[in-house]
């Protein structure tokens, strides 16, 4: 009988409200929110200054919590995680943490509309101006560019919020 925790990511462009979902998804299942964001920050403070960067640090930090994330599911606790799961590639890196150790997953797919997303981003903006450098309809529209709409055929439970 598997007794893991279940893995919930989610995917939705910029602004569509991911890491919310996920604080909201971590008291709902009681689950451990990891979040990408503040483990860059925390690992590599101010040296994240343009998409590259990005990359760059979160290729070295999945590895070391892939393991961390598995052994937490291995115990039965759910986990959360607030990691971009907008394209295939991204989603097949999140998905091959639950399925390599047979544990159950969810992705929450947030299809809002570009123009909430906009008004998220900008609502954001006031909330936390430490973001307003990368928090612009340019990234916005950038990163839309890269945005692949799951499918199941990728092995994904999807869970659609419209």
């Amino acid at each position: 009988m598997n007794t893991f925790g279940t893995l919930y990511f989610l995917t939705g462009k910029m602004g569509a409200g991911k890491s919310t979902k996920s604080k909201e998804l971590e008291q709902q299942h009681n689950a451990v929110l990891i979040s990408e964001d503040q483990w860059l920050e925390s690992l590599f403070p101010s040296q994240i200054n343009h998409i590259d960067d990005y990359l760059k640090y979160s290729q070295l930090l999945k590895p070391i919590l892939k393991v961390h994330i598995q052994r937490i599911l291995e115990i039965g606790s759910n986990v959360v995680l607030d990691f971009p799961g907008n394209t295939k590639q991204q989603r097949s890196w999140l998905v091959s943490i639950a399925s390599e150790i047979n544990a159950n997953h969810k992705l929450i797919f947030l299809n809002i509309s570009d123009e909430q997303c906009l008004k998220h981003i900008n609502q954001r903006k006031l909330e936390e101006p430490d973001r307003a450098q990368f928090d612009t309809k340019e990234t916005f529209d950038y990163l839309s560019s890269f945005f692949e709409v799951p499918e199941i055929s990728e092995g994904l439970n999807i869970v659609e919020i419209k």
